[in-house]
Order: structure tokens, then C-alpha cells, then sequence
């Protein structure tokens, strides 16, 4: 974008002082702003008598509205009109766009820019912990500002990009959810009439303890919650394990945290797992690859029905003391097909796990388009 001027923003914006006096019966909406030029969204519904000060300023569809303590990390926005007549708090300065210069649908979009941010954080000042904006400095800030109808056409497109970017992550979001629920279906099928074996038969809990040289150099595992796989917590000489017990971990290992199974800390040992060491609280099951997938058995406790019996297996009424019991899980029951139904299924789950990647992949790819293009557009920002 070429624009025809860089316009101080005391010329675009003009602050509003409509200032309303709660009814402590009524219930009103408050604002709050999204970091990193996110937006406004709704806070909450409060009653009048619920809100501290019993002044507050009321905005209009179409205001700026800036967090005078969070502006530096992009806390502002255009209200829109689902927030049109919402309380805002004395922190929160609201301002009339000069419409007949600048579109709000404009200013919405150059000001959720990494350069708006940056503009609002050169006009904020203060200690570590006080800094705010700084209103005076703020609307000194220019903004490039090309003709009316220029600014239409660009926020014609815009929008057009952002509906396509929406558009594919609602595709993308649906495949995935459509192929876990075909997996899910398969899952079903082939554990239909099947046998069911103890976990201590099909994949006992092992325990290969680690004799700890000063010298050498140990990688500790954990294990994510919600199903998020495993990661390397530490790589450090043996000379700085002092107290713990520690187990060697195999590739192909179902590996449960005990303290976070309950919160669905469950994983399988990758190749890059192999060698590494875990303390006490990581329970390792080797898997009887004659009878069982270690990826057949991990999939069956995402399951509801899996799930539920780690749910069991894990007494304690709080978050610290829902251990999972080592013994417990010895007597948990799991589905046992033919180990060839197991192979199918595994295939199965790991084109999905691919395709859901790559789905991923992309969606983190077009969110960088709209920020891409803003960059392009508003590239003369100062």
C-alpha cells in the first residue's frame, strides 16, 4: 500500500464520555480486550450491584476501545456490533472514529498489526509493573491513511481472505473430526466379540532398574497429558541424580505417568525414547508383541471404556493424590483381537494420525496468510 499521508490519530479519533450510572438490579455486558490485536469479546454478564464502580462507560458499534494497562501487548478493538451498548471500566477509554476519514473496518484491521502493537507500546510508559498507555502519546501516533474508497476496497478483500482462511479451517477441522469418528467406528468393529486378557498377561508392568554412573549422561522422559505423547525433560550426569529410582525405557513401551494417567498422561515409546531413563512415578508395560500392538493398546485406553478403567485404577479424590495404582493396572481387562486385526487397525490409525498432521500443518500454514497480507498493506506503518 502507497498511502497519500501518515494522519496523527488525535485527527481520526475523538474520545467518548458516555458515562452511565448502573442500576444495581439490571444486568449489564462487559467488555474485555484480547491480547495481540485480537479484538474485543464479551467478558461477562454482571449485575450493576456486582460491579465495583458504579460508573462505567458505555460503548457504541464502532468505537476504539484501548486497555490503558494491556495496550502494549495489543489489548484493543473495534466493537462490534454484538457488544453495542456494553460497560467498559475507566481503564478502558473508548473513542469515536471519524468515519468521514477512517472506516472502522479499517482501523479494525490495522490495528490488529505486530506495527499498531508496537505503536501502542511506544506510547506507553511506567516501572515493570505500572506501565500504561499514555493517551496524549497515543493519539499523537500516525497511521498511514490512503482515500475513503481506497480503504473500502482493501477491506472488501481483507474480509474476502479472512472468509476463505475461516472456510478452509472449517473443511479441515470437519475431515478430522470425520476420520476419527471412522476410526472410532473401526475400532468398534474389531474389538467386537473379541477375547479380553489381563494387562499383566499381554503387557506386564516392567521395571528395569538403572545402576547410575557419576560420569555418564542420562536423558529423563515424561510422559504429556491428554494423550500428547511423550518428551525429554532433562538430559544431566548421573552425578546429579541423588535420590531417585531410576528404569530404563523401551521403544514400543506403553508408559502411563501415575500421577498423570488421570488426566490421560498415557504414551507409547518412540525410537527416540529408547535408552531413556524414568523415575519412579513412570510405569513402563512391555508389550507381548506376539499377542498385542503397543498402538492397539494405547488407542483402546483413549476409549471411554479404556479410559475409564485407568479412571478406576487411580484412587484419591484431589488431583496430587489420584495416583495410578501400579497393582490396579496389573488387573485391568483389554480387548484382545488376532494380532493381524490389531496390525489392520494400527495402519488405519496411523494414516489418520498422518493426515491429521498434515491437516495441522496447513491450518498453521493459512493462519499466516491474513497476518502475511496485513504486513504487505500496512507495511508503511511508523
Amino acid at each position: 500500500m502507497a498511502p497519500s499521508q501518515l494522519v496523527p490519530l488525535k485527527d481520526l479519533l475523538t474520545r467518548s464520555e458516555d458515562w452511565l450510572s448502573l442500576d444495581p438490579t439490571t444486568e449489564y455486558r462487559q467488555v474485555t480486550a484480547r491480547l495481540w490485536g485480537k479484538g474485543l469479546k464479551l467478558r461477562s454478564l454482571v449485575r450493576g450491584a456486582d460491579i465495583a464502580a458504579t460508573k462505567q462507560r458505555r460503548v457504541r458499534t464502532g468505537q476504539f476501545v484501548i486497555s490503558k494497562i494491556d495496550a502494549r501487548h495489543g489489548a484493543f478493538g473495534v466493537v462490534p456490533r454484538e457488544l453495542d451498548g456494553a460497560v467498559v471500566s475507566t481503564d478502558f477509554p473508548a473513542f469515536d472514529v471519524r468515519s468521514d476519514r477512517l472506516l472502522p473496518g479499517f482501523l479494525r484491521w490495522i490495528s490488529s498489526t505486530e506495527r499498531f502493537v508496537a505503536l501502542c507500546a511506544k506510547a506507553s510508559e511506567g516501572s515493570t509493573n505500572r506501565v500504561r498507555l499514555k493517551e496524549s502519546r497515543f493519539l499523537e501516533q500516525r497511521i498511514p491513511l490512503p482515500p475513503i474508497p481506497e480503504q473500502r476496497r482493501m477491506v472488501a478483500g481483507l474480509e474476502a481472505v479472512a472468509e476463505y482462511v475461516a472456510s478452509v479451517k472449517r473443511i479441515l477441522s470437519d475431515m478430522s473430526r470425520e476420520m476419527d469418528a471412522a476410526v472410532s467406528r473401526a475400532f468398534a468393529l474389531v474389538v467386537s466379540d473379541a477375547p479380553r486378557a489381563r494387562m499383566a498377561e499381554v503387557a506386564p508392568l516392567v521395571r528395569r532398574a538403572v545402576s547410575i554412573r557419576p560420569e555418564a549422561i542420562y536423558t529423563e522422559i515424561g510422559v504429556r497429558s491428554f494423550y500428547r505423547g511423550t518428551f525429554h525433560r532433562r538430559s544431566m550426569s548421573g552425578a546429579e541424580f541423588t535420590w531417585q529410582k531410576l528404569f530404563t525405557v523401551v521403544t514400543g513401551d506403553l508408559i502411563f505417568s501415575n500421577l498423570m494417567a488421570w488426566e490421560q498422561a498415557i504414551a507409547v515409546a518412540q525410537e527416540r525414547d529408547n535408552g531413556c531413563i524414568g523415575n519412579h512415578r513412570i510405569l513402563t508395560c512391555a508389550v507381548d508383541p506376539t499377542q498385542a500392538s503397543s498402538e492397539f493398546l494405547w488407542y483402546y485406553f483413549t476409549t471411554p471404556e479404556g479410559f475409564g478403567q485407568i479412571l478406576r485404577a487411580s484412587p484419591g479424590s484431589i488431583a496430587r493424590n489420584k495416583t495410578l495404582s501400579s497393582e490396579q493396572l496389573r488387573d485391568i481387562t483389554v480387548p484382545l483381537p488376532s494380532i493381524r486385526a490389531q496390525r489392520w487397525f494400527d495402519r488405519l490409525q496411523s494414516f489418520a494420525q498422518e493426515a491429521k498432521r498434515r491437516h495441522n500443518l496447513i491450518d498453521r500454514e493459512i493462519d499466516q496468510l491474513v497476518p502475511a497480507i496485513l504486513d504487505r498493506l500496512f507495511g508503511d506503518l511508523q
